[in-house]
């Protein structure tokens, strides 16, 4: 009986993670098994970039929401805590873009919760 490879599959595994590689530096895109181990660390990089997306947008949106509400004489915190005192909700996303781009529909949602 002849002997059973599976050259095919084997083939096309490897070439998937090289194809994965390419444009990295050196034997990273060349030789499978250094390859293999750098695009398996660059899914775990792209994996917790993911998470850490989400925290640095709220950070940033923070900061021009900070910046922002300084400039009318009040600070983050207290804009925060009256705006769901008055029972406003707007995000903060919402806010750091109103912040930014629209300062006259900020001012006057901090001239109604002051």
């Amino acid at each position: 009986m002849p002997r059973s490879v599976n050259a095919v599959a084997a083939k096309a595994r490897r070439k998937k993670i090289l194809k994965a590689a390419k444009g990295y530096y050196g034997a990273r895109s060349k030789v499978f098994t250094v390859a293999k181990n750098a695009v398996e660390k660059a899914l775990q990089y792209a994996y917790i970039g993911r998470k850490r997306k989400k925290r640095d947008f709220r950070s940033l949106w923070i900061q021009r929401i900070n910046a922002g509400a300084r400039e009318h004489g009040i600070s983050y915190s207290q804009l925060m805590g009256k705006l769901s005192d008055k029972k406003i909700d707007l995000n903060r996303k919402v806010l750091a873009d109103l912040a930014l781009n629209h300062p006259e529909a900020f001012k006057a949602i901090i001239e109604k919760v002051k």
